[in-house]
């Protein structure tokens, strides 16, 4: 995942509590399974890395939420790290009883060696619903502040929408784990909010379609985000990569020859009255026959609600 906007209201007391748009990029020889419920992690509903076992994106019947985003940067990259997929799935998966997520080894992404051999970086059906009592978001990213160093770089966006708490933290930032204030954000390859040109104009339109309307269809939420346009040489970062990767990166839809932006989401949360409505779709460019299809137009949606009271 290499480009979230978000917009985040944990005061509403009615209509939209949080709003999401973000792009999937990675190698297009990398197989993943299309967004769904995890047979084996009941309740956690993710697209899923094949080689790594973990995922990019996902949210669980519980009301929790994780997205991941790597930390570009290429000359701070080992390929013994573990993965780092499996904190997405770990979060939502914590606290169910008999629950064993596969945990592979290895980089996926821009700055992956070699997608063929390294086995995944993205991570994590439907159990009972039984009440478990998990920690909060801000714990959760405290625990894995105290082994971030073990990873290569990474962005760990992490919710539970029935807490109203939202949280964040970079493993290659001085910043510790902190929550989110109310507002409008973006994520992509550096930490929360840097004004890469792709964030600052999807940050910008999310903000300007919201004020709009507040609840655009979903669809419309993915449209934004499959956009082209290259910034201008003068408004590229400089992150250690060729000038020629640094200007195609720059896309909010990616599209080399390789490696490109595989699948887009969109994520609606509606405060509604003692229930909390989700809706999200996909779109991606594999349907789980692992036949690519550029620029991807296999589409799934998914809604369900969540009890607002805190196990």
């Amino acid at each position: 995942m290499c480009l979230i906007v978000f917009d985040w209201r944990p005061d509403a007391l009615d209509g939209p509590l949080f709003t999401l748009a973000a792009n999937r990029d990675e190698f297009f020889r990398r197989t993943a399974q299309p967004i769904g419920w995890w047979d084996d992690a009941s309740g956690v509903l993710a697209g899923r890395d094949l080689v790594g076992g973990g995922t990019w994106l996902g949210m669980s019947r519980d009301g929790r939420f994780a997205a991941l985003t790597n930390y570009r940067a290429p000359h701070d990259m080992r390929v013994d790290a573990p993965t780092r997929g499996t904190l997405v799935s770990d979060w939502l998966a914590s606290g169910r009883a008999g629950v064993r997520l596969a945990s592979g080894r290895g980089e996926t992404g821009a700055n992956a060696k070699d997608p063929r051999d390294a086995p995944g970086d993205d991570g994590a059906g439907e159990e009972n619903n039984a009440s478990v009592e998990h920690e909060s978001p801000l714990a959760y990213l405290h625990r894995v502040a105290r082994t971030g160093d073990i990873y290569n770089g990474f962005n760990l966006l992490v919710g539970d929408w029935k807490r109203r708490e939202l949280a964040w933290y970079c493993n290659r930032s001085n910043l510790a784990p902190a929550l989110l204030a109310p507002g409008t954000h973006g994520i992509s390859n550096a930490i929360l909010d840097t004004a890469w040109p792709k964030l600052v104009r999807k940050r910008t339109e999310l903000r300007e379609l919201l004020a709009r309307d507040p609840m655009p269809p979903l669809e419309r939420l993915i449209d934004l985000m499959r956009d082209p346009r290259v910034a201008s040489d003068a408004e590229l970062p400089s992150t250690g990569i060729p000038l020629e990767r640094e200007r195609a990166l720059s896309a909010a839809f990616i599209e080399t020859p390789e490696y490109g932006t595989r699948g887009t989401t969109a994520l609606r949360v509606v405060a509604n009255g003692e229930m909390v409505s989700v809706a999200v779709a996909e779109r991606s460019d594999d349907n789980g026959s692992h036949r690519v299809v550029r620029p991807g137009d296999f589409e799934r949606s998914f809604a369900f609600n969540v009890e607002r009271q805190i196990a």
